[in-house]
Parts: C-alpha cells; structure tokens; sequence
C-alpha cells in the first residue's frame, strides 16, 4: 500500500518529514489522525523502523483505540511481526511505566511498590471525606470537590502542602494545605495515585533514574503527541524526557481548540513549541474536510479575535451550504421548544443524519430534555454516570483491589461490610483506631483484631469470616480466570443474592450489570490481560469512551464535544454570562480567550447545519424571577451575511418586578416625608440632556439588580453582574464587553438604564 496516496501536500509533507522536532498545526476537520496513523505506517513499512520503537500518546481511550485500529489495518498481517507501535493515552502509558520500571521509585515515595492502586474520581473523594472527617472539618467552608480541585491544582504546579500554604491567598488557605498533606499522606499509605501522580511520579521516575530513563531512550526512537494543546506542564515534561535523546518528537494539535485551561492545560505549550525545541519544523494543515464554507467562515471569523494564537485559515472545497440559523426565543423554555422542533423537522427530512444539542454547562439541558421528551424524540445524554461508576461495578472492582494492594484502606471500607454482614460503623471505628495507634493500613488491622480478639462476640466472628473471604479471593484469583472469580465472588459474598431479593425495578439493571462486568473480564482473559492490567483499564475509562456515536441526537456539553462531528450542530444559550461563562467573564488574563475557543470548537463540529439560539430572558443563579439577558459578544462576530435569523416575532416582554408589602413612597409629599423621618436632606434631580438618556433616578431607587443592562459615560453598555449592600454603600459589579469587569460604587456610577 502506498502511504502517501490520498494525502494533500501539507499532509504529505507532515508525513514524510520523519527526522527532528515537528509541530503539525491541524485545523478542525483537516484530518490529523489520517496523518498520525499514516506517519506511524510510513515510518514502519516505508522506512523499515521496529514497530515497538515508535510511541505515540493522546488523551482518551477512545482516540487511541481509533488509532491503534487504523494503524492495524494500513499495515495488514505480517508473518512473522512480533511488534506492534505503542498507541496510548498519557495515562496509561504512565501506569505501564511505573508497573514496569518504577521500582526504583521506592527511594522516594516511601512504601511504594508496582502493585499500587489507582483512586479514581469516586475514591479521591472518598478520601477527601475521610480527611475532613479526620480533621473535624465542614465541606459547607470548602466542598470535598472544591478541595480535590485545588489539591489537584497545586500538584500540577508541584507545590507541596507547605508551598501551596505559603503562595495561596485563599481565606481557607491553611485548612486547605492540611487537608492536601493529609491527603497525599493517605495516598502514600495506601500506597496508591490519583490521576495527578501517575504523571507526576512517572516524571519523578525519568528525571531521578538515569537507566530507566537510558531505557526509554533506546527504546523509542519516534515519539508523536496528538492534541498537544491539552498537555500540561507535567506532560511536557514527560514529552521532553521522552523525546530528549534522539529529538525525534512530532507533535500535533491546534492552538484554536484549547480548551481546558481550567484543568491545568497549558496552550504555551504549543504556541512555545519552536522556542522549546530550536529547529522545529512547522507545517500548517489548513484544508478542511468536515464543514461547508459558511461554517467554517464563522469559526474563523470568531476565533480571529484571540491575541494568543499562531493563526491559521481553514479552506474547503465543498460548497457554501446553508446559511446559520440565528433564533432568539422568549425564554429559555421557548428556546428548548424551538431546539426540539427544529430537530425534529431536520432529522425528518434527512433520517440517516445525527444531530447534536451543545450547551456550555449541564443546567441547560433541563428544559432541552423536557421538550425532547414531550416531542417523543429519543436522545443520549452525554455525561452520566458511566460503567465503571456504578456503584455494583465499583463494589466488586473494591474486591478485587483490595485483594490486589492490602494497603489500599479506600477499597477494604468500601466492601468491609457490603452486603451487610454484621460488621458496623463501631467496629469499624475500632479498627481504624487500631490501625492509627499502631500505623498499620487496615488490612492489617483487620488481621490482629481477628486474632487477637477483644470484641464483641458477633463482631469478633464476622470479621473472622471477612478475613476468610478475603484469603479464599486471593487463591481463588491466583488459579482461576478473572471471569471465573468474579462469578465465584458475587456469590460468596451474597451481592447476587441481596440484589435478587431486592424488588426495585432497579436490582435488575443491577445484576446486569455484574453480568457485564463478568463479560469485560472475559474479553481481559482474552486479551492476556493480568488483573491488574484489568483494574488499570477500567480505573482510567472516561465518561464519552462509550459514547454511542449511532445515537441520532445528542445532548452534551461544549467541552464533551470536542473531536467529534454531526450533521446538525445547534448551540443553545448564546448570551453573556452564559456563553461565555459569566466567571470567565470576571476573571483577567485569558479566560474570555479561552471561552471564545470553546466556541470555535461548538462551530467546527457541525458538518452541514449550525443554528444558533439564545433566549431574551432566563431563569438562573437558583431559579426565581426571570432576568433579561444579552446577546453573547460571540454572535455579533459571526458576519451577519452568513446568518438567516429566524427569532421569534411578538413585543420583548419585560420581567414582572417582585411584590412589594411595605409602605411605598410615590408622591412628592410622602417622599419629603421619607427624608424629613430619617435626617436627610431631600437630594436635587437634574433634568436629562436634550436628546439624551435620562439617569436612573435616586429617588426611592432599590438599585441595580444582577442582570440589568446598564450604560457608562466612559464604559458603554454593560450587564451587572452583581450587587453588594445596599444604600449608600452599595457597590455593583458590570461587565463592560470593551472594558472588562469594573467594581463601581452605585451612587458614584452615574449609570443609567439600558
């Protein structure tokens, strides 16, 4: 097969450029993984290089799946092959590193071994609670998910909890490091890594042992990233320890679709890509194989008012297609109506399409679902609880790593007493006590106070019978197939038969879904997976891995959306505040960027139609009365010529205000009465400029509530995005489009309704 045929010249010279640093600017819908995957073929069959010694890394299971697959059949069965290129996410190759070579790590991660656990989202939390509760601490201070957040943060700057303390000016700062030290300290003795250390303690391991690093230097000789402008600066570590030796990195991605600097991505790393690395080459993908023209004018359109990026024009040689739909509703509700209607109408006329409903956060999909449902339209809704979360599946993979890392306290309190088996919340109090005093992990608690005796009677014998159950899993595990075991476990442990005799309408999904666990450890055995290998997987599936891409319309968020496409792509909540977030919005440096990102990356999913939709009022910020909204600054720098606006027609109703029960002051008399009672002098009003927009009077004025448009004599138009006190001292808060957020004093303002 020829690598190279069906390729355009960018491509072709992408794939063909084999020796040095290259950065690969790949447009949305340029075809990037045609260019990976070929280039992987190339280096192998074209150029004759060992298939093992070329890595290439990505971030979900589900791209590196889609990889490996291509790979696979560009190359076609050879007799004789004993290698296959690594294809992974940076996660996984992480564990498999450590599991490999990580050894040496014990020198600096006290306790460590090859064995250890990985908490996931649910077991982090777990361990978070049990610091709080440790520490007799209130998650109402700071949320369990909060403190997870910025102890993740924190990591991936490599502070240390005395560090974090020191440059963090959060009023809960000292509690917070506490927490974070208690937590890494549990993680220790446990010996297990949250998603942080896997990357964190591979880089740790590369820097700190020159063999295993000598290892890895002769091992890969071609390393290529794909969707670089998501890694981290732990992952650019990683990717420059990797790389360092031969200098043979290729990475691809698009500064135009970072997206995730909320969660530590660093988009220098790609717009520094050629400082970083003296003499790489740049090579632009710029023809686009997905949208109309239409589409990808808009895209290009709002993204060109980013500063931080290396810019880049998206072509196509289709057609321009349909024109963007544009519909602002009377409210969020009307607006949901109009989605589900019009998705309806397209699926109608084009049956064999899929179309995709995008919000920016998951408080909008309430009223899409309703109206979805109301139209009897079938929909998946992005963002569930996925497999390996449920809360059966989490209880035998507990089992199992309990069974595999003694240390790991997360997993043994999870099943200590689940089914019930007389082992409560007293007893087990007991033994973390005994664990505490004598510095033991739990699983060795368990073992004394089995033996040693000392409590109650029924206490004493159902932890006896735990600790049998344990020692029968673990020989059971040792001669049997995993698939096997697990259906051995459900049994011993009574979990099939506590779910049988439950009559919610609920056990039966439940048992079906032990009995998928079982078929996923079958295909395991299958593959020669270990049980480890087993447990890492499933640890490290994502929410859209499983993503049903034969759904015909699919609720999701912006960011879930990102590397996927649908014929029709309709944004929903087009409005400042909304989108872009109204915490972008408050924050300096380069959130808005960020935010008008993300909205490249909605456009750029759509294949034929885009509609945009926005609502003149909404409810939010806890639901109460409406408020009046603004048209998202992302819609005014869409070229009006490329949209058909289909709002909807009637007068612009104003919010109804709040009833007021107490005395009203609504006559010049009374109103010199409301001053005279308090001491004040009855202020002057100024007559309002010829021609001009007369101030919002004084005068028994409550003041600007969060939502109003207001106008500035220097800032311009504005949204308030709150109000603090109230009277003399009250101070609003409003985002000016042109000017950024600006704390005013109201009565200094000099503000006027919009």
């Amino acid at each position: 097969m020829d690598f190279l045929e069906q390729l355009n010249p960018r491509q072709r010279e992408a794939v063909e450029h084999t020796e040095g640093p290259l950065l690969i600017l790949a447009g949305a819908g340029s075809g990037k993984t045609r260019v990976i995957t070929r280039r992987i073929a190339y280096l192998i069959r074209g150029m004759g290089h060992w298939p093992g010694s070329i890595l290439a890394v990505t971030f979900t299971n589900k791209a590196a799946g889609e990889m490996r697959e291509r790979v696979a059949a560009l190359l076609g069965p050879e007799p004789g092959r004993q290698a296959a290129p690594v294809v992974s996410t940076f996660h996984s190759f992480c564990v498999r590193l450590l599991r490999r070579e990580g050894a040496p790590l014990a020198r600096l991660r006290p306790g460590f071994t090859t064995k250890f656990s990985i908490y996931d989202d649910g077991d982090q939390l777990s361990l978070v609670k049990a610091v709080y509760k440790e520490l007799g601490l209130d998650e109402k201070a700071v949320g369990y998910r909060s403190a997870l957040a910025r102890i993740s943060e924190a990591k991936n700057q490599r502070l240390t909890p005395h560090e974090y303390f020191r440059s963090s000016n959060h009023p809960w700062a000292e509690k917070l490091a506490v927490v974070y030290e208690h937590y890494e300290s549990a993680l220790v003795r446990a010996n297990a890594m949250d998603f942080d250390d896997l990357l964190l303690e591979a880089v740790r391991l590369l820097r700190a042992d020159e063999a295993v690093r000598s290892r890895m230097g002769e091992r890969f000789h071609y390393l290529m990233v794909d969707e670089y402008q998501d890694t981290n600066r732990t992952q650019y570590e990683l990717v420059r320890l990797l790389g360092e030796p031969r200098r043979n990195l290729c990475v691809v991605g698009d500064e135009d679709q970072s997206i995730y600097g909320w969660r530590g991505a660093d988009i220098r790393n790609i717009l520094d890509f050629e400082r970083d690395f003296p003499g790489a080459r740049l090579i632009r993908l710029e023809q686009n194989y997905r949208s109309t023209k239409n589409i990808l004018e808009a895209a290009g359109a709002v993204v060109a008012h980013n500063i931080q990026r290396k810019g880049k024009t998206l072509w196509t040689e289709s057609g321009a297609g349909a024109k963007i739909l544009l519909h602002q509703a009377e409210d969020s509700e009307s607006e949901a109506l109009f989605l589900a209607d019009y998705v309806g109408k397209y699926l109608a006329r084009n049956p064999g399409e899929r179309a995709a409903v995008l919000y920016r956060t998951n408080f909008q999909s309430r009223p899409i679902e309703e109206a979805l449902r109301r139209n009897g339209r079938k929909y998946l809704l992005v963002g569930g609880l996925s497999f390996y979360q449920r809360a059966e599946v989490k209880d035998m993979l507990a089992y199992l790593k309990a069974s595999s890392s003694p240390q790991d306290s997360v997993s043994l309190l999870r099943i200590i007493n689940t089914p019930a088996r007389g082992i409560g919340r007293t007893t087990v109090e007991q033994i973390e006590r005994h664990a505490l005093e004598r510095g033991l992990h739990l699983s060795r608690a368990v073992d004394e106070l089995a033996e040693a005796g000392g409590l109650p009677a029924r206490a004493q014998a159902a932890l006896a019978g735990f600790r049998e159950l344990m020692g029968e899993l673990r020989d059971h595990l040792a001669r049997e197939p995993l698939n096997e075991v697990l259906v051995w476990l459900k049994q011993r442990t009574g979990y099939q038969r506590m779910l049988e005799q439950d009559s919610s309408p609920e056990s039966e999904g439940r048992i079906e879904n032990l009995d998928e666990l079982v078929n996923a450890a079958a295909d395991a055995v299958g593959r020669g997976e270990t049980v480890e290998e087993f447990l890492d997987q499933a640890a490290l599936v994502a929410d859209t891995d499983d993503l049903d891409e034969a759904a015909q319309v699919t609720l999701l968020t912006l960011h879930s959306a990102k590397g996927l496409e649908f014929d029709l792509v309709m944004l929903a909540g087009m409005e400042e505040g909304v989108f872009p977030h109204r915490r972008a919005m408050e924050e300096t440096g380069g959130a808005v960027e960020e935010e008008r990102r993300l909205c490249y990356v909605g456009l750029t999913r759509a294949r034929r139609q885009l509609a945009l939709t926005l609502a003149r009022r909404r409810r939010r910020y806890g639901g109460g009365e409406f408020e009046d909204t603004r048209p998202s600054r992302f819609l005014r720098e869409v070229p009006g010529a490329l949209l058909e606006d289909r709002s909807a027609p009637g007068p612009r109703r104003l919010p109804r205000p709040a009833a007021f029960a107490g005395k009203t002051y609504n006559s010049a008399e009374n109103i010199a009465e409301f001053f005279a009672a308090r001491g004040i002098p009855m202020p002057r009003t100024k007559a309002p400029p010829a021609g001009g927009t007369r101030a919002a009077a004084p005068i028994g004025r409550r003041g600007f509530r969060a939502g109003a448009h207001v106008r500035h004599p220097k800032y311009g138009a504005g949204v308030v995005l709150r109000r603090e006190g109230d009277g003399e001292d009250a101070k609003i808060t409003v985002s000016f489009p042109h000017h950024g957020v600006k704390k005013l004093i109201e009565k200094y303002a000099t503000l006027s309704q919009e």
